[in-house]
């Protein structure tokens, strides 16, 4: 089987799972909506659509949580952090690698910079680190979190439930990183290429211009097929 066969079989999972469990914008979402206590969820967006595999969106990015052993969080812990604060559009990249890849990308685009964008793993090591009052680091990277919240906010995404337990052999890591690798082009034929306008060509990070994708791991392994068949059980009992 090809690459491109998977792909398009691939896109059928996702198409059914959009079609039969629904699609939603995290600028229309709070925690009060009905989640599965955990998932994987993939993220598209409408400017990016699919140019080898067939038609319609293609996927941007892929996501899951709680891969580490005793982990208490739920997917929408995870978007939650991905999506921001309602109302006021603030939010935390250092609590989210999308939030973080999508702000370098755009400040790159805009010949803009931020100094303080991605250090350290919290505000007030980064403050410390630069010298500046943590008040003023936040100050300076909000106009950014916020370009962030609207950007990810209006993002179409489709979720698959897969209430398993906590940890790294989990079945929703497995699903995630051979969804990453398949859909990834780093160091293989181009598949489903990205626009040439898309904001991840701006991006400073190679495995995410190169992959087509806002993910920064597993760009560069090869996918198992049988993964293919674990997605779609997964997807049939997610809708049932």
């Amino acid at each position: 089987m090809s690459r491109l066969t998977d792909v398009v079989r691939f896109y059928e999972v996702i198409a059914e799972l959009g079609r039969s469990a629904g699609e939603r914008r995290l600028c229309n979402c709070d925690g009060r909506m009905a989640w599965p206590a955990r998932g994987v969820y993939f993220f598209f967006e409408e400017a990016e659509t699919r140019s080898t595999s067939g038609v319609g969106r293609r996927v941007v990015r892929v996501g899951t949580h709680a891969l580490k052993a005793q982990s208490s969080t739920t997917l929408w812990d995870r978007l939650s952090q991905h999506r921001g604060v309602a109302g006021t559009g603030s939010g935390n990249h250092r609590g989210s690698i999308f939030r973080l890849l999508v702000g370098e990308a755009l400040l790159r685009r805009q010949g803009a910079t931020c100094s303080s964008w991605g250090m350290k793993q919290d505000l007030g090591a980064a403050a410390t680190h630069l010298g500046m009052p943590r008040e003023a680091v936040r100050y300076q990277e909000a106009g950014v979190e916020r370009e962030v919240s609207q950007f990810i906010g209006a993002m179409p995404f489709s979720w698959l439930r897969i209430d398993d337990p906590a940890g790294p052999g989990s079945e929703r890591g497995f699903i995630e990183r051979n969804a990453i690798a398949l859909l990834s082009n780093l160091g293989k034929d181009s598949v489903d290429a990205p626009s040439v306008g898309w904001l991840g060509r701006h991006s400073g990070r190679e495995p995410v211009r190169m992959s087509g994708l806002w993910n920064n791991n597993h760009v560069e392994e090869v996918y198992d097929p049988g993964f293919l068949d674990r997605l779609a059980l997964a997807a049939g009992r997610s809708i049932e």
